[in-house]
């Protein structure tokens, strides 16, 4: 049953047909449901009483965990104050692994302290033997100067030769602000969020479910990386905007591994793919024999040479992935 919603967007309530798809069936469900705060959709009012809305949210947790595979996990973007009562639900049938807090600036709410990030729910179906991959980004340096704005001291060759691992504090990221780069939508999220979690949590072939798809980009990020989409939406508008996208679609690739762009750079690639394309580190005893006998192997900065030559990231996948109705296919650099 499963086959006739991959790779689709299914226009209806999501409850509806959430209800027709099998337990058990799905690698990995990310929702960004309506945040209840009066946005302004298309087809849906977001307000309703908080314990309206609270029971409405329990309904579609529950089929989330029920749709996901003994293996697979559950991601849940929203606000802290909802998240809280998210965790209380998924906590009874789910296990908690993470809570991610994405850096994004909002507006000051009075008395109280600056909102300054989203929350991520990360949860899994079973405590262990679940599908994660660790995530490399790169090193964060001054756009003025480029220098790296992490002070690394006498450890400095001990640095990755890509990035370090991400956290659970996600600051390299930042949200969609201006509305010439937004789809007519209230609350788009950055494609290379999604492809972060995505890479993380799932491998090519794996079903990503959104029961929230909005104008596609949980879609956009599973197609780009390998996967199959399962997007649920009420809005018909909201549908044809993300199909038109998905249409336009290309393979975000480097070197073979599937792998997150931004404005043309590596933003995200998982660690053991990290491990295939980058020189390894050099341990302690290497680096003191190789300063020893003076030999000038070695990229300087505690790394081995490279065994084979890369290929130049050449393919600049999603260039315009912000700007409206942006063509979203790989380009070489040449083209």
């Amino acid at each position: 049953m499963i086959k006739k919603y991959l790779d689709k967007v299914i226009l209806g309530d999501c409850l509806e047909s959430l209800s027709n798809i099998e337990t058990g069936s799905v690698d990995m469900c990310f929702a960004d449901p309506p945040f209840n705060l009066e946005k302004k959709y298309t087809s849906y009012k977001d307000q309703r009483p908080d314990k309206e809305y609270i029971e409405w949210c329990k309904l579609w947790l529950d089929e989330l965990v029920r749709v996901t595979k003994p293996t697979g996990s559950i991601f849940v973007h929203n606000i802290p104050r909802w998240l809280t009562y998210y965790a209380t639900i998924l906590n009874e049938s789910a296990y908690f692994r993470h809570w991610i807090a994405w850096d994004a600036m909002s507006n000051p709410l009075g008395k109280t302290l600056l909102p300054a990030h989203y929350g991520v729910l990360f949860y899994t179906k079973q405590p262990r033997d679940f599908k994660f991959y660790e995530v490399r980004a790169p090193h964060k340096k001054c756009r003025v100067c480029d220098n790296y704005l992490k002070d690394y001291g006498g450890k400095k060759d001990q640095m990755h030769p890509f990035g370090a691992l991400v956290s659970d504090v996600w600051t390299d990221i930042h949200r969609i602000r201006h509305n010439v780069r937004r789809d007519e939508h209230p609350c788009q999220l950055p494609i290379h969020l999604l492809e972060r979690i995505v890479l993380m949590s799932t491998d090519p072939g794996d079903i990503v479910l959104d029961p929230f798809l909005g104008t596609g980009t949980t879609a956009i990020a599973a197609k780009a990386l390998g996967r199959h989409y399962i997007g649920l939406e009420l809005d018909p508008m909201y549908k044809t905007i993300a199909e038109d996208k998905l249409a336009k679609v290309g393979p975000s690739i480097y070197n073979s591994y599937y792998v997150s762009y931004y404005l043309g750079k590596l933003q995200s690639i998982r660690d053991v793919d990290a491990a295939q394309l980058f020189p390894p580190q050099l341990t302690s005893t290497e680096k003191k024999l190789i300063k020893a006998n003076g030999n000038g192997n070695g990229d300087g900065n505690g790394h081995k040479p490279k065994e084979k030559t890369l290929e130049p990231i050449d393919f600049v996948v999603q260039l315009t992935l912000l700007q409206k109705k942006a063509t979203y296919v790989a380009k070489s650099k040449d083209t």
